[in-house]
């Protein structure tokens, strides 16, 4: 029996990150090969030429699952009906900006979808926040939708889990589907805490631990968390634009694993509400080993944690703090 349509939000949709993911949703690598979707599709006025421009390359590709599409410039007409919501668009940091101009900017803007999504969503809406700063976006649109629940509003980390992945797998040389269970702790900024204290490999001869198998401390305590950390900057520097593909493809494992599960033994990292698990103030947007089941994320608990990634733990937290404080003062 066929499936309904399920109504999926892109926000900054003619933007680089949306042109990447639309057609992904489109062909099914978010929710699925046989789940069929709408498109709703938000951008800014000085856009909707563009955004006219990508629906028309949506219906020249015939996509068999794309039953419908909504390009508009009207954040009312973009939220209603919508069961997930993708939020790409967002006011980047441009050079000589104050971080409080940004989070100024950034607070107009999410108060705006915030309160469309609040009112014309979908019951059970689920938001995935990809925009920078994303925790705090992510804090701040929880703030003007109070009805959406805190489980339903996260933030993508998925990228730079998916990073570490990839780290790895070049370093031992193995395939990065053997891979499995790095975090990615706090922020998605360079505060962020790569950790792969409980991250194994799949080999011929059964599940090893990565550090043992790269048996290189000093690598992995140093190196390897300062490439995941700035990979961002290096891809800019070599593509003279930000990450599209590789964030694109990351929202799509987000939402996938959170709506259709994670396989058993195997968790991913996500930005969730916090409720004080490993000592994380509660209240922040904070990435957290997760596992997914049923449409709902849980916290992994009980994994031990040494005193170096304890400090990673706690400076990582300290920033959102300091964030969650600058952007409510712009809501003053």
């Amino acid at each position: 029996m066929a499936k309904d349509p399920i109504r999926v939000l892109v926000t900054g949709a003619a933007g680089q990150i949306g042109y990447a993911l639309v057609p992904m949703i489109a062909r099914g690598v978010m929710l699925g090969v046989d789940q069929p979707v709408i498109l709703h599709m938000l951008d800014i006025p000085p856009a909707a030429e563009a955004l006219n421009g990508v629906k028309m390359e949506l219906i020249d590709a015939a996509f068999p699952l794309l039953k419908g599409v909504v390009a508009t410039t009207d954040v009312v007409e973009a939220c209603t009906g919508v069961n997930i919501a993708v939020m790409v668009g967002g006011f980047p940091r441009k050079e000589g900006m104050e971080r409080k101009d940004v989070m100024s900017k950034n607070v107009s803007i999410y108060k705006s979808q915030a309160s469309a999504l609040e009112k014309h969503a979908a019951a059970n809406c689920k938001v995935l926040v990809v925009a920078n700063p994303a925790n705090t976006n992510a804090l701040i649109l929880k703030e003007f939708a109070p009805s959406i629940s805190e489980k339903n509003i996260t933030c993508l980390t998925r990228l730079d889990h998916n990073r570490a992945l990839g780290q790895i797998s070049e370093r031992l040389n193995v395939q990065v589907s053997d891979v499995k269970n790095v975090i990615i702790w706090g922020n998605h900024s360079s505060t962020q805490y790569p950790d792969v204290n409980h991250a194994t490999v799949n080999t011929p001869a059964g599940k090893k631990p990565v550090r043992e198998l790269v048996a290189d401390d000093e690598w992995l305590n140093s190196e390897f968390i300062t490439t995941v950390q700035q990979r961002g900057a290096a891809i800019i520097k070599a593509r003279k634009l930000s990450s599209a593909l590789s964030a694109a493809s990351s929202a799509c494992d987000h939402i996938r694993d959170w709506f259709l599960g994670t396989p058993e033994g195997t968790w991913v990292s996500m930005g969730v509400y916090s409720d004080g698990s490993y000592n994380v103030p509660a209240g922040l947007i904070y990435s957290f080993p997760v596992t997914c089941k049923n449409g709902e994320w849980s916290i992994v608990q009980g994994l031990s944690i040494d005193e170096f990634s304890r400090n990673k733990l706690d400076s990582t937290a300290k920033e959102l703090s300091e964030e969650k404080d600058l952007a409510y003062s712009c809501l003053s």
